[in-house]
C-alpha cells in the first residue's frame, strides 16, 4: 500500500528568516542614505533662504540710496520678500527647516548675513547674493 503525501502549500521558517534577514539588510543600508539626503536638502534650502534674504537687502539699499556701510532691519526688507509682511502687518520671514528657527541679520548694506542659530553649525554656510 502506497501513502501519498500532501505537501502543503506555504513558506517554511527558513525562507521566511531569509526573507527577514534580506529586508533588514536592506533598511541598513537605505536609512542612513535617507538622513543624509534629508540634512542635505535642509542645508541646500538654509543657504537659498539667506541667499534670498541677502537679495532683499540689496534690493531695498538699491531703492532707498543706501550708503554702503548702513545697517538694516528685518522690518526694513520684509516688503522685499515673497509673505515677508501679512496683509495685518504682521513681519513673516523665512525660517531656517532644520529647526523652524528665525535666522538672525547681521552685517551692513554691503556684507548682509543671516545666521539660522543651528547648534552645530553644520549648514551655516555664507550665501553671497551679490554678484
Amino acid at each position: 500500500m502506497k501513502f501519498k503525501k500532501r505537501r502543503r502549500a506555504g513558506f517554511t521558517l527558513v525562507e521566511i528568516m531569509i526573507v527577514v534577514a534580506i529586508i533588514g539588510l536592506l533598511a541598513a543600508i537605505a536609512i542612513p542614505n535617507f538622513v543624509k539626503a534629508r540634512s542635505t536638502a535642509q542645508a541646500k534650502s538654509c543657504i537659498n533662504n539667506k541667499r534670498q534674504m541677502e537679495s532683499a537687502v540689496q534690493q531695498w539699499a538699491l531703492e532707498l540710496n543706501k550708503a554702503p556701510g548702513s545697517t538694516f532691519q528685518v522690518s526694513d526688507i520684509a516688503d522685499y520678500i515673497k509673505g515677508g509682511k501679512s496683509k495685518d502687518g504682521t513681519i513673516n520671514m523665512p525660517k531656517c527647516p532644520a529647526g523652524n528657527i528665525d535666522y538672525t541679520p547681521g552685517g551692513t548694506v554691503d556684507d548682509p548675513t543671516f545666521t539660522c542659530g543651528v547648534v552645530d553649525g553644520s549648514h551655516d554656510i555664507q550665501g553671497s547674493a551679490a554678484p
